[in-house]
């Protein structure tokens, strides 16, 4: 054959073709095994119990299926021929695809291992699939019914299925008189097979992979005879081996060198993939064959003999390769990140260490995957697999960082020294076929054509023109020979990698370090990813695991667009859980040590500090040692976890760009709520919980070690702990639990603030807290340990002005329910106030009208209560201005002040204005939420007029009732505590914002009410000291100190109803009588 006819038959195009082709159909034929072989994905009629016995007549009758005189039985296909030509349509074209592949493929595969192997493995796997006779048969019949007549492609399809029932026997008939064409291409592979098969101590010899073994020559170009074979799969050469002497099996018995070569491969593997999970077991398959043939009983002996090998030895072997690789490749790594120049000259050396980590991990998958039954399990099984993956990710990363070193490097390699010695070679190449070129010049047949195959590999090319020079160097009548010309082999292997180093670089990477085979082993993928979160030297590089999951993207085809949605969720999926185990084994580890740097927070807080002193030194117990041994190992988990998931920015998973520092920082987030609140130790059931200044110590002990990690955690810590507290400053999380502010909200609800209003616990202004009264039995936790100044701080730093507005959105509820009631008191009481409003100096109609008011004692206690809560409300107020106020912050508010002093009249304008003072802590006149939690009390039933009227009466019940507070033994006003032990001291509060808040409501001004209820309440209790019953008369100085303050009334309009003389005179008798009644116990 000539060069012409070879360039016009095309060899190398149509190799090109056919191989991705196949791949393909092949991958064709797996996703309609995988789908025929799972209930939940077949087609539905195949599993409809109306379509059974239709199923079994075709399967039974295949390929001969009467259609018009069957009715009987394919009735059923009858009526749903249109649903199964639409659903049967692509399986049919495949196996249409698959006829027309193995027509194509003899003419042109001879001597292509690839195709060959390609061919072979369409062909095992179209004969697992067990409803292949079913799905083309039932097309058929449907295809006859709907058009009339049996599809053109049915004939020829189905005979080519019953031949390959068998698929081995036929396939060895057709490659028969193929054998010394696949022979002869097995047989090259012999040397390489050997080198490629050598063992870890033969490696380490060799210092293979080594760039520092020979400093001088470390600039020097990595160049190979074979450069294409150096990155070869041994994979790959193994299914050309096994397939290609399954097939051409007769040079066994008389190629001694065969025979060797297919014993070395033998004792390899058990197992070789055919595609994906698909795989051919070597030697029962191998084994299977030859027993059936005559004169192969001692390469049955060979085979038995090569399992046992196998199963003893290969194990060891592969886990010293390994070791090795782990030791080489990150001396490699560590060199090129070092020195990135180096990839120009030794890029050949970087894409060896991914081809042989490959093969180890591709080895280890398919066995680990397969074997599962073995008295040696731990050949099967590697603890250290992360670290390869990991050093496999380093060298793709840094080809990629670096590939224009690469790129450089190569097209000055390939202009200065390649186009010389290739103009040199073929010089001499020519010279020695002058003789047979008559009255030619060769350099004016030959030469133009060589020169213009190889000046297209220096261009940019892409893959097809690299494989043209060989194709037509290498047919029977070629003018130049290829093996009878090494030096110009050589060469061209050396031009064909530079040419890929400039524009498949990519290609190159995916070649020799794709590991997409992990997207169908997932149980191996999520073993080996368990057992590396098992050790702790390996979890610095447990990152590989999602980033494999990048490379599930190759294995689509686009023959197979469907299976793209279904492998694109494995890897979403696998990449997700895999960062999210990760996340959260880092978080549970920072989570543990600041649970240990707050239990020595909390050992300096004061009320451990009596105890601290008085220990005396001691040595160290077995219990603080393990303590300290437990922190170390935290610590260096942490360290390996840090590394790990800060290893890489992002990474692109499909289409998707995945930040592992997001995963970290979700996880973070979500534990540190979970540590706050569990520091919190609320309990619902004991009403117990922290106090909040204990609680704030322990909250900033976590925030202070998570801070101290910022820059080693690649987290946005700051963005973490921000929100973190802030969802602690709402009633629920993101998640839907409950949180601190919750906690407290409920706590100081239902504990201290119901016990203030039974008595237990009481109010002292002077100390500016609740203090619990000495009762046996009442409460569990002293009231002044969680209301003090310090814990009102801590208290609003904890919650923010968020939480305190929803305290005290609940402190307005429990108010207004008391309003509500009070309302009610009022109504009942209604005729009777009203007289008591125009008749209130009236001595002697007020004698009579008083006792008609029904409920007066609990008008005052409802109303204490909500004193009781107003001023608890008022403390937390106060907390929240002190941690709130800035430099900046309070001199604003002190303006706004003074502003609000010289026109509180404006307060129905200013309410908006109030509303943000008060969430800053700001005291204001007028209540802003108890304006807001009264005007929500608005009902339809009444008018505002008669809301209004009730308001009024409301003051003068209360008014007219204060007397009966002096019958109260618990009425005594405490100099010490500048309160009442029935907290009656609260009143005032009560008034003077329920008032407020009322009259803002209802428009009226406040001014103006408040003077009739002082002047109300001033005569109720003149009319007291006229009293002569000395059990009325009781407290009756203490009442009087009640009526000493108001925002809204001058001094001179308190004197007039009040005289400061009374007071003074009442502060007297009071004071008095404290003393007297102290002397008798101090005596005592």
């Amino acid at each position: 054959m000539s060069l012409t006819s070879a360039y016009q038959h095309k060899f190398a195009e149509k190799l090109t073709i056919l191989n991705d082709r196949g791949q393909g159909v092949l991958i064709r034929m797996y996703n309609i095994k995988k789908t025929c072989s799972d209930p939940k994905s077949k087609p539905p009629f195949l599993l409809e119990k109306s379509m059974e016995s239709s199923l079994k007549y075709i399967n039974k009758k295949f390929p001969n299926i009467d259609v018009r005189n069957s009715t009987q039985h394919l009735g059923p296909v009858h009526r749903e021929k249109t649903e199964i030509i639409r659903f049967l349509t692509n399986y049919y074209q495949s196996f249409v695809d698959v006829m027309e592949f193995r027509n194509l493929n003899f003419d042109f595969t001879r001597s292509y291992l690839d195709l060959i192997v390609t061919y072979t493995s369409v062909i095992f796997l179209l004969s697992r699939i067990e409803d292949r006779r079913v799905l083309i048969g039932l097309y058929n019949c449907a295809q006859e019914m709907m058009h009339g007549h049996v599809d053109p492609s049915y004939a020829r399809l189905s005979q080519m299925v019953l031949e390959y029932d068998h698929p081995l026997k036929k396939l060895t008939e057709e490659f028969g008189p193929h054998t010394k064409a696949v022979s002869g291409a097995l047989l090259s592979l012999y040397f390489l097979f050997v080198r490629r098969n050598q063992g870890a101590d033969q490696w380490r010899s060799a210092q293979l992979l080594s760039l520092i073994s020979s400093p001088p020559a470390m600039i020097n170009p990595a160049n190979s005879d074979t450069m294409a074979c150096e990155y070869l799969p041994v994979e790959v050469m193994e299914r050309w081996i096994i397939i290609g002497f399954l097939l051409c099996h007769g040079c066994l018995n008389s190629n001694n060198q065969c025979q060797k070569l297919w014993k070395m491969c033998l004792q390899g593997s058990l197992y070789i993939t055919l595609i994906r999970e698909d795989v051919l077991q070597v030697h029962k398959v191998t084994e299977d064959l030859f027993s059936s043939l005559k004169g192969y009983g001692k390469r049955v002996a060979d085979i038995k003999e090569s399992k046992e090998h196998v199963i003893a030895n290969s194990g060891q072997f592969h886990c010293q390769r390994r070791e090795f690789l782990r030791i080489a490749v990150k001396e490699l790594v560590t060199v090129l990140t070092d020195e990135p120049g180096l990839l120009g000259p030794k890029a050949l050396y970087a894409f060896m260490a991914l081809s042989f980590i490959r093969d180890e991990v591709t080895w280890l998958v398919r066995h680990s995957e397969n074997v599962t039954k073995t008295k040696t399990p731990e050949d099967y099984a590697d603890s250290s697999i992360a670290e390869l993956l990991f050093l496999l990710e380093e060298i793709r990363a840094l080809i990629r960082r670096h590939i224009k070193v690469i790129q450089q490097y190569h097209l000055q390699y390939l202009a200065r020294f390649d186009a010389l010695v290739l103009s040199d070679i073929i010089q001499v190449c020519l010279l020695d076929y002058s003789s047979e070129i008559s009255g030619k010049n060769p350099s004016q047949t030959v030469a133009p054509r060589l020169f213009f195959f190889f000046g297209s590999l220096s261009c940019f090319s892409p893959p097809l023109p690299q494989l043209q020079p060989q194709a037509y160097t290498s047919v029977a009548k070629a003018p130049l020979h290829l093996h009878e010309n090494p030096d110009l082999a050589k060469v061209m292997n050396l031009i064909v990698f530079h040419s890929r180093m400039l524009d498949s670089v990519e290609k190159m990477l995916v070649e020799t370090s794709d590991l997409s085979t992990f997207c169908f082993h997932l149980r191996t993928f999520e073993k080996m990813f368990a057992m590396t979160l098992e050790e702790p030297t390996m979890l610095r590089y447990a990152i590989a695991f999602p980033m494999i999951c990048a490379h599930f993207v190759h294995c689509t085809h686009e023959m197979c667009p469907e299976e793209y949605p279904h492998l694109k969720s494995h890897g979403l999926h696998h990449c997700n859980s895999f960062l999210e185990e990760l996340a959260k084994q880092t978080s549970n580890c920072v989570l543990d040590i600041c649970a240990e740097q707050r239990n020595l927070s909390e050992q300096l807080l004061p009320k451990h500090s009596a105890t601290t002193i008085s220990k005396t030194p001691k040595k160290e117990n077995l219990r603080e040692k393990a303590r300290s041994r437990d922190m170390d190992k935290l610590h260096i988990n942490l360290t390996e976890l840090a590394l790990t998931m800060n290893h890489v920015y992002s990474f692109s998973v499909f289409e998707h760009t995945v930040f592992p520092s997001e995963y970290l920082s979700s996880h973070l987030e979500a534990r540190l709520n979970r540590a706050i609140v569990w520091l919190a130790g609320y309990n619902a059931t004991t009403q117990e919980i922290a106090r909040p200044s204990e609680l704030l110590a322990g909250v900033k002990a976590y925030i202070g070690f998570i801070q101290s990690l910022a820059q080693f955690l690649g987290a946005d810590v700051s963005r973490v702990i921000r929100n973190a507290l802030l969802q602690q400053t709402q009633p629920l999380d993101t998640c839907g639990e409950q949180t601190i502010t919750t906690f407290y909200t409920n706590w100081y609800l239902e504990s201290l603030l119901r016990q203030a209003s039974s008595g237990v616990i009481i109010l002292s202004p002077a100390m500016q807290t609740f203090i619990s009264l000495p009762r046996e039995g009442e409460q569990h936790f002293s009231a002044e340990e969680f209301s003090d100044i310090s814990e009102m701080r801590a208290l609003a730093e904890l919650l923010g002005p968020y939480g305190m507005k929803f305290l005290s959105e609940n402190l307005m509820w429990h108010v207004t329910s008391q309003i509500v009631e009070l309302k009610k008191l009022v109504v009942e009481n209604m005729d009777v106030l009203v007289q008591i409003r125009s008749n209130f100096s009236k001595a002697d109609l007020m004698a009579s009208l008083l006792p008609q008011l029904m409920g007066a004692d609990n008008v005052l206690k409802r109303m204490t209560i909500i004193g009781v809560i107003l001023s608890f409300r008022a403390m937390a107020q106060e907390g929240l201005r002190e941690v709130s106020w800035g430099e900046g912050f309070c001199q604003a508010l002190l303006s706004w002040e003074s502003f609000s002093e010289c026109c509180f009249l404006l307060y129905q304008v200013t309410l908006s204005v109030f509303e943000l003072a008060s969430a800053a802590g700001v005291g204001c006149d007028i209540d802003p939420a108890l304006v807001a939690a009264i005007a929500n009390l608005k009902t339809d039933t009444s008018s505002p007029e008669e809301e209004y009227k009730v308001a009024c009466l409301l003051l003068i019940f209360l008014a007219v009732s204060l007397p009966l507070l002096a019958t109260d033994p618990s009425s005594f006003y405490s100099i010490e505590m500048d309160g009442f032990s029935n907290n009656i001291h609260c009143l005032t509060k009560a008034v003077i914002q329920v008032s407020a808040a009322l009259f803002t409501v209802y428009n009226k001004n406040i001014e103006t009410h408040l003077k009739e209820f002082l002047v109300v309440a001033s005569v109720s209790l003149l009319h007291l000291g006229q009293e002569t019953d000395k059990i009325k008369t009781r407290n009756r100085e203490s009442i009087s100190l009640l009526m000493q303050e108001s925002s809204f009334l001058t001094l001179d309009m308190l004197e007039s109803c009040f005289p400061y003389v009374l007071l003074r005179n009442a502060y007297r008798e009071v004071s008095r009588t404290f003393h007297l009644n102290r002397v008798p116990t101090s005596t005592h």
